[in-house]
């Protein structure tokens, strides 16, 4: 893969794991687009790999990602807002951000012949009750939009949508371990509530995936287990080995109760390949005529793919999955030094 790549957002902990695995390929270069200097030259200082440019600029303003886009062979488009909370607070930002920037960076791509992007999608944009699932929503449907009038032979674009990255910046995790080890109660909405647990390698698998097998307007879905805050919170204090209190809080704003990867709709045309789905583009044109006299006889029998009905891990296996992660070891390891 001697190509250029470049990742919007790069700097995030999603955006750090792609330049990683890019990095370890035989790619011509990364460029990696923010607007976050600081983060920036940490990032410089600890890849410290000739492959990678940096690029200061914001998905908001289409002349810097159109300057950055030159002479790029592939976009992965992972900068957003993410948070759910602020983007109910601050709902005309998550517009000009996931929206509006998703726009300017597909629309740039397109203009300078790139090969393949990827835009990084949600759960929470299935069926969204909050702002941020929303503006995600409409991102898919903005990158379907461009994909329609697209041939194979142009730019493919295409999407992967996920559930919760475990250990990414502003998760539940890290701050359930920070909690525990400052000696304070760990803070849970709802302990029933559930979510779709992904290890940042597996992410970057499904964008993987996505490059290698995406047509024009496909959403790619990973599946994955998933398991009740509760038990997540329990798992951690194991293995930590801490009897600290869990308090119950209730519902932040926009949350809900489990989240939903395929709504049935969609798992009626979607591709079952083994761990992922690909869920197809709907082509129709706006000619509707045909649909009101004929109609569509596929009988829409299938449920949704959520956290509620996917595989669930018992404590032990959520335990067993926290162990893979490099971060949740290390934490463990400063912890028991510390009580020594």
């Amino acid at each position: 893969m001697n190509e250029s790549v470049l990742v919007t957002g790069g700097t995030g902990s999603f955006g750090k794991t792609v330049v990683k695995s890019l990095l370890s390929k035989d790619v011509r270069e990364v460029r990696i687009f923010s607007r976050d200097e600081a983060k920036q030259d940490q990032m410089r200082s600890e890849f410290n790999d000739q492959r990678l440019k940096f690029y200061i600029g914001d998905v908001r303003d289409y002349k810097s990602i159109d300057s950055a886009l030159r002479g790029v062979d592939y976009v992965f488009h992972a900068a957003a807002l993410k948070q759910v909370p602020s983007c109910e607070f601050f709902p005309m930002q998550a517009v000009l951000t996931n929206i509006n920037g998703s726009d300017n960076v597909i629309k740039a791509a397109v203009g300078h012949g790139v090969q393949r992007i990827v835009c990084l999608s949600t759960d929470k944009a299935v069926y969204p009750i909050n702002a941020m699932g929303m503006t995600k929503s409409m991102m898919e449907k903005v990158a379907q939009s461009y994909a329609r009038q697209l041939s194979e032979n142009q730019t493919v674009i295409s999407c992967v949508r996920y559930g919760n990255v475990m250990y990414s910046r502003g998760s539940v995790i890290p701050r359930f371990i920070e909690q525990i080890k400052n000696s304070k109660p760990i803070t849970i909405t709802e302990p029933t509530m559930t979510r779709f647990l992904l290890a940042l390698p597996e992410s970057v698998e499904l964008v993987q995936h996505a490059f290698e097998h995406s047509k024009q307007g496909d959403i790619f879905i990973k599946k994955a287990p998933a398991c009740t805050v509760d038990d997540l919170a329990q798992a951690l204090k194991n293995l930590f080995e801490s009897n600290i209190e869990t308090v119950v809080i209730g519902f932040r704003h926009g949350e809900k109760l489990y989240e939903t990867l395929a709504s049935k709709e969609e798992l009626v045309t979607a591709e079952d390949m083994d761990g992922y789905y690909r869920i197809r583009m709907d082509t129709r044109d706006l000619n509707y005529e045909q649909y009101f006299t004929k109609g569509n006889q596929q009988e829409i029998n299938y449920e949704d793919y959520h956290s509620h009905n996917t595989d669930q891990l018992s404590i032990k296996e959520v335990e067993k999955l926290l162990l893979t992660l490099p971060e949740v070891r290390a934490e463990i390891d400063s912890w028991r030094k510390q009580s020594i």
